[in-house]
């Protein structure tokens, strides 16, 4: 085990001392990891910008692109070679065909290469040619990435956090139910801990649809090829005096540990340590709807993902990253054109005071963050309607459920962050003065031009902060 962590330790540096000459005399590799809360709008992101580095006409704020030093853009093949590839064009079918729909949501890691051909600009214009610069968009679910904070906790410690945390949630009564009727010291039965892991599993995903954030394990909710393995066969249990030999409570913990070893930790030294940039995307409407606590809910999460960007908090992170820090992260409030654009700076706002916060609480310091309202492919128009005679702005689109045509108003954000966030550090069950609503829309037939990606809200002004510095 030693040689071989010796020998794996050795390799991985010979490949990052590689991969460092390769872009420094080359061709230069953007690492651009993207992740995204539940129902963030992730897989149309990606689509999104992909489509308009491509067909860059609806750019302007895209430095490269409004200078028009971007002579070519195209898809390549991604370096790798076992990581299964973004569907782009699947999912950009769905997205413009006659009858347009949401695609799917990806469910695992996937990856795809766009290569620019860029001009070089100030004093170098004159001497160079054009380079090619690589993006290498490497995309996977947020639970994933949230299951870090996992490292740093025993059994012990994880079991009283998440029954602590979950006590008083409904969708967790039958789960809590089964895990108290259990005789955590008496002798493993497999059929009984494939029973507490299934009720454990159903209240995540429960718990997940009801907008809370704390959802991990992240593979209990996306388990693919893992599904129905011993190493997503435990629950949390009620500490217990003893831990007898073979007992079910010792078993809990030692599968804990295999999932910590060999289901995150694989993770973070495969995909997440060679990261350089990255956008975490937030269904904040979402949160803001369900209420005070969905929204204290997000403010943690997004405090425990902050977190995963700072090695020095984990021995074994700074050991993998060796130094190395993501260089920007990017948090967006996605699904931006169900508010009209007067109520977009408040959105900016509530965004701003959330990672502002979390970037307090987790005593980050290296990466640059930003935080910002978009929207990936925008599916309503604007209008202004006469409600109980005064003029109430509005968006309309077309509605997911019907299919019919709808002018929708979700309720005025308030121009203080604080009227939201305070209510939520407080504990409060609802808002007091407001109730925010949020419609699902489906996204609007398309009529691109020649040169045009599909319209967007901001998405040039995310992807220059992400890599205009890099063009």
């Amino acid at each position: 085990m030693v040689i071989t962590a010796i020998a794996d330790g050795i390799w991985r540096g010979v490949e990052t001392v590689q991969d460092t000459v390769n872009e420094t005399l080359f061709e230069p590799v953007i690492r651009l990891g993207v992740t995204g809360l539940a129902r963030s709008g992730k897989t149309v992101f990606i689509t999104s910008l992909v489509a308009n580095l491509l067909d860059n006409g609806r750019m302007p704020h895209l430095l490269a692109a409004a200078e028009g030093r971007i002579v070519a853009s195209f898809l390549q093949p991604q370096p790798d070679d076992t990581v299964p590839r973004f569907a782009y064009e699947t999912y950009l079918g769905a997205l413009t065909s006659k009858t347009p729909s949401w695609p799917d949501s990806t469910r695992a890691i996937s990856e795809l290469r766009v290569s620019l051909r860029i001009k070089p600009n100030g004093l170098l214009a004159g001497l160079q040619g054009p380079r090619t610069v690589h993006i290498d968009i490497v995309d996977y679910p947020g639970e994933w990435l949230l299951d870090l904070a996992l490292l740093d906790l025993s059994y012990a410690q994880w079991s009283a956090q998440v029954l602590e945390r979950i006590e008083n949630r409904p969708q967790a009564a039958a789960f809590l139910a089964q895990a108290q009727a259990v005789d955590a010291q008496a002798k493993l039965e497999e059929p009984q801990a494939q029973g507490l892991a299934t009720a454990f599993a159903a209240y995540l995903n429960a718990a997940r649809d009801a907008g809370f954030y704390d959802c991990t394990p992240g593979r209990f909710i996306l388990p693919g090829d893992l599904a129905g393995s011993p190493v997503l066969t435990f629950a949390p249990l009620p500490a217990t005096d003893a831990s007898p030999r073979r007992s079910l409570i010792r078993e809990m913990e030692r599968r804990f540990e295999a999932y910590k070893s060999q289901v995150v930790r694989p993770f973070f030294r495969d995909h997440f340590s060679r990261i350089d940039r990255q956008v975490v995307l937030v269904d904040a409407l979402g949160a803001i709807h369900n209420g005070p606590q969905a929204v204290e809910d997000m403010r943690g999460a997004m405090t425990d993902i902050l977190s995963a960007f700072r090695p020095g908090r984990n021995a074994f992170l700074s050991n993998l990253l060796r130094g190395k820090r993501v260089e920007k992260i990017l948090f967006a409030a996605t699904k931006a054109d169900h508010l009209h654009h007067s109520q977009h700076p408040q959105l900016s706002a509530i965004m701003q005071a959330l990672i502002r916060d979390a970037h307090d609480r987790a005593q980050f310091a290296g990466a640059k963050t930003e935080a910002m309202a978009i929207a990936s492919l925008r599916a309503t128009t604007e209008d202004t309607v006469t409600h109980e005679g005064a003029d109430l702005d509005v968006v309309r689109g077309i509605l997911e459920s019907t299919g019919k045509a709808a002018a929708f108003y979700p309720g005025a954000l308030p121009n203080d962050p604080n009227h939201l966030l305070g209510p939520a550090r407080a504990g409060a069950e609802a808002w007091l003065d407001q109730d925010y609503q949020v419609m699902r829309f489906a996204p609007a037939p398309l009529t691109l031009r020649p040169g045009d990606g599909p319209p967007h809200l901001r998405l040039d002004r995310a992807a220059q902060f992400l890599i205009g510095d890099k063009l």
